[in-house]
């Protein structure tokens, strides 16, 4: 059996700055090599929390984390110094939501990669810049080698994207992290990078997890879904069985309250309600003030996770094939 390239385990994550949120709870998940991950969830469900304590990137001072997160046979959390900084780059990367505010303005795009390449691979200054300007094509940016001496401010948004890819990549990362990384581009552009993203992976073997709120995006690029609620994970299998055959009540709102060719024309089904105050969380499911479904035990007690044929489930009482979620 093929070892997973990412397991976590019971991931906690508490931000204690001036008052307590519980951001993330008991989460656990393995990723193999060269698998996709699919993380969808409305905002503040905890998506973009699970990638930065991946990265490591909270402030140690004001997070509390428990738990345990390996990556290629690394205990990430207990990472420090160099080993951190070569983790970073090198074993895994993240290309963000918005490559504007990624980037440091008063730097050219080649200096960004230069630097990043010759800190991860030792190399000198000229075959940086090689290294570069070969991934700058292969993200298939125009007149590449003009582009390594832009700055970001003079990239167009869909071009910033893609050399933040190209910066993510450059060091030959095993795990790449997408935070929503088309949110901020127009349809077309979105669905060029969305492909570009899943060929590259296809081609490097690298696993990737991909957080969005966009369902059609998810089922592009991802081989098996995570549907996250309130800082937990709810439900999680392959994508054909989370998209068809949805077993949580929240994950069916979720693509009920989704555009589709199915109910054009029809009043969309929002979810009731809103997602829960981190800060204060209700006893029992957090989704269940939200749910048609609840009983007096989603109010009291916690559902635990189970496995219900290919899928994980947290949920006392799943929605059934012909039910109205």
């Amino acid at each position: 059996m093929t070892q997973p390239l990412v397991s976590v385990k019971d991931l906690s994550v508490q931000f204690t700055g001036n008052r307590k949120a519980q951001a993330l709870s008991q989460v656990s998940f393995d990723l193999a090599p060269g698998e996709v991950l699919g993380l969808l969830g409305e905002s503040g469900s905890g998506k973009s929390v699970t990638l930065r304590t991946l990265l490591r990137l909270h402030p140690e001072r004001t997070t509390q984390v428990s738990g345990s997160v390996q990556v290629a046979g690394q205990d990430v959390l207990s990472l420090q110094g160099k080993a951190l900084n070569h983790y970073r780059g090198a074993v895994t990367s993240m290309v963000f939501q918005e490559p504007g505010l990624a980037f440091d303005p008063v730097y050219t795009i080649g200096q960004q990669m230069v630097e990043a390449i010759r800190a991860h691979d030792g190399v000198d200054m000229r075959t940086a810049q090689q290294q570069a300007l070969q991934m700058l094509e292969r993200v298939q940016i125009p007149q590449a080698r003009r582009r390594l001496d832009a700055y970001p401010h003079e990239l167009s948004g869909g071009m910033r994207q893609r050399a933040m890819i190209a910066l993510a990549l450059v060091c030959r990362p095993q795990l790449l992290l997408a935070d929503e990384p088309t949110t901020a581009l127009d349809a077309t552009v979105q669905i060029q990078i969305l492909l570009l993203l899943r060929e590259l992976q296809k081609e490097t073997g690298m696993s990737v997890i991909f957080v969005t709120h966009d369902i059609g995006a998810a089922v592009e690029v991802a081989d098996r879904l995570a549907v996250m609620y309130a800082g937990r994970l709810v439900e999680m299998g392959d994508v054909a069985q989370v998209v068809q055959r949805p077993l949580h009540p929240y994950t069916r709102g979720l693509l009920a309250s989704t555009v589709s060719a199915e109910n054009r024309g029809q009043p969309l089904q929002a979810v009731p309600g809103s997602p829960p105050n981190l800060a204060n969380l209700p006893a029992g499911c957090s989704f269940a003030p939200r749910c048609a479904h609840a009983t007096a035990q989603c109010h009291r007690d916690v559902p635990p996770t189970v496995l219900r044929g290919a899928s994980a489930l947290a949920c006392w009482q799943p929605v059934s094939e012909g039910q109205v979620w």
